[in-house]
């Protein structure tokens, strides 16, 4: 036993598109919030390779490396050993206007874009909740359709050597949320990589075709999670090794008068 590492009690609520990995077979921004109140991010994690699968809004236990280990210096980023990783029961779900969700999300800060960018200035914070004050669109453009070389090389080679799973498809398009915050005219926009995101088009795209399904998910996006009639919030965090910051993921129950505290 390492005595290093410090077990940690995790609420998942960020997972992102998958993308290839030379080390690492691929890689899912993979991130929660501890018993705390306390923002990690646990890198790296192969999601689709490891045995005990992981879903939002549930509850794991894992080992994790002190800060400053491995090559994601970034604040809230720690390495586990996956081999201590356990999951602690099913997904929190929806119930009661998701109440037992946000008795969770609501404790932690909210921000507004320009907010979210003085923290890091100020202590390097990479993860953080931004509530809009109105959601515009959501912006589709056209992305390259192959993963760049170095990457699809190390596809190919787990295909030829690694265990057998599901080829990771690169998604030909992007798209981003164009929102407003209280204290500032102008809008942002910030690309969204939510995984659910991901799988909402190739699910789409079987019985729409490309651009169909890019439009199916810009309306989920927009009309739906994006609902005037929604408390959405987005999961910011930055790119590593860049300070780009994304919307990671996104959190929306129906807005309410209902009482947690």
């Amino acid at each position: 036993m390492n005595p290093t590492l410090l077990k940690t009690k995790i609420l998942i609520t960020v997972l992102t598109y998958p993308h290839p990995s030379t080390k690492y077979k691929e890689l899912i921004c993979t991130a929660g919030i501890t018993v705390q109140g306390d923002w990690v991010r646990l890198y790296p994690i192969p999601l689709r390779y490891q045995d005990v699968r992981i879903h939002k809004y549930q509850w794991i236990e894992v080992d994790l490396e002190p800060v400053g280990h491995g090559n994601d210096n970034r604040k809230e980023s720690r390495k586990p050993d996956l081999s201590t990783l356990w999951v602690l029961g099913d997904p929190i779900g929806c119930k009661d206007e998701w109440r037992e969700r946000r008795q969770f999300i609501d404790r932690l800060p909210h921000h507004t874009y320009k907010q979210l960018e003085e923290q890091h200035e100020l202590d390097k914070s990479s993860l953080g909740i931004i509530r809009p004050k109105e959601i515009l669109d959501v912006t589709i453009e056209k992305a390259d359709p192959e993963w760049k070389p170095e990457w699809q090389a190390a596809l190919n080679q787990m295909s030829l050597f690694g265990p057998p799973t599901k080829p990771l498809e690169k998604l030909p398009f992007k798209w981003s949320y164009v929102f407003q915050c209280e204290d500032r005219e102008q809008p942002y926009s910030r690309m969204i990589e939510d995984w659910e995101l991901g799988a909402l088009y190739l699910k789409e795209r079987d019985s729409k075709g490309e651009e169909g399904a890019a439009k199916s998910v810009r309306d989920k996006y927009l009309s739906d999670i994006g609902s005037p009639k929604r408390d959405t919030r987005f999961f910011m965090g930055t790119r590593f090794p860049f300070n780009t910051w994304l919307v990671l993921g996104t959190f929306w129950p129906p807005k309410t008068t209902l009482e947690l505290f």
